[in-house]
């Protein structure tokens, strides 16, 4: 039954089913996540991709919070498509693609319509499966997924390669970046973890947050939970919020882009994914399986 409803999606979106991934590339896909709005997810959603951009890959920022989207707001873009056009039927995937700065690419998601924020598992689906049109155009999906563990949010992390989880130093962060650990292991088997400690004083007092959150996990739940990195507190990342620029692109010296161009060097560290896990097509099938 799978089969046959990505079947209809794919000709929903003009696409062919296919019986092979050999025609794909394989493709970084990365959720970054939080467990409570307010610890800087987006912005370190658009800095990363921004920095791995610059190191010449092509990156692909999809806005995953399908109720309050903010990526267009943070890079003060004017978008007149976004995903709610895709999934109309008005627009191909390739048509709501604006260009963001340092070279990044940007699906808006639609901010405050309500059928947005309650899309099915199926109808996100959908929205992932006109992905088929971007094979070979592609080395690195992130997802800003929403903030919580909204059923977007699980579907979407259950789907990435990589869970980046965002977290900053104040309990109601830490609280809430382990109960979205917690129903992502207990709930639907995922069992590793990437943190990255934001707004952080020092790099040890990121490892610090690290640790603290890691030694819970370890106790009472089956992760491994491997730390990212952290970005400072840095005022220059706060004026460049302020006039809807990138950091990285503001001040590309400053101490949160020097962290950012650390962490995007990791990532491309990170092993390819292989076989068939590596492929969009993939990451549209997980998609699917996790509404089921």
């Amino acid at each position: 039954m799978l089969n046959d409803q990505a079947a209809g999606l794919r000709a929903m979106q003009g696409g062919q089913p296919k019986s092979t991934h050999s025609s794909s590339h394989p493709v970084r896909v990365i959720a970054v996540a939080s467990g409570k709005g307010g610890v800087g997810k987006t912005n370190v959603s658009v800095n990363l991709g921004v920095a791995l951009s610059k190191m010449g890959n092509r990156v692909l920022l999809m806005d995953a919070d399908m109720g309050l989207a903010n990526v267009d707001i943070m890079l003060g873009l004017q978008t007149e498509y976004n995903l709610s056009h895709v999934l109309d039927g008005k627009k191909s995937l390739e048509e709501v693609i604006i260009e963001g700065p340092g070279g990044l690419k940007i699906i808006p998601a639609a901010s405050g319509v309500r059928r947005m924020a309650q899309l099915s598992a199926l109808e996100n689906a959908g929205i992932i499966n006109a992905f088929s049109e971007l094979n070979g155009k592609l080395d690195i999906l992130l997802i800003d997924t929403a903030a919580g563990i909204a059923d977007s949010v699980v579907s979407f992390c259950r789907a990435a390669q990589e869970v980046v989880v965002v977290v900053t130093d104040e309990p109601a962060s830490i609280t809430d970046a382990y109960a979205l650990i917690k129903v992502l292991s207990r709930d639907y088997q995922l069992t590793r973890f990437r943190l990255l400690a934001n707004q952080s004083r020092s790099p040890q007092h990121g490892h610090i947050l690290y640790e603290k959150l890691a030694k819970v996990c370890e106790q009472f739940l089956d992760v491994s939970l491997d730390y990212f990195g952290s970005i400072p507190f840095d005022h220059d990342l706060r004026d460049a919020v302020q006039r809807q620029v990138p950091v990285m692109v503001y001040k590309p010296n400053c101490d949160a882009s020097k962290a950012f161009r650390q962490l995007a060097q990791q990532v491309d560290r990170w092993p390819m994914p292989r076989g068939v896990t590596g492929y969009l097509q993939f990451f549209v099938e997980n998609l699917f399986q996790s509404g089921h």
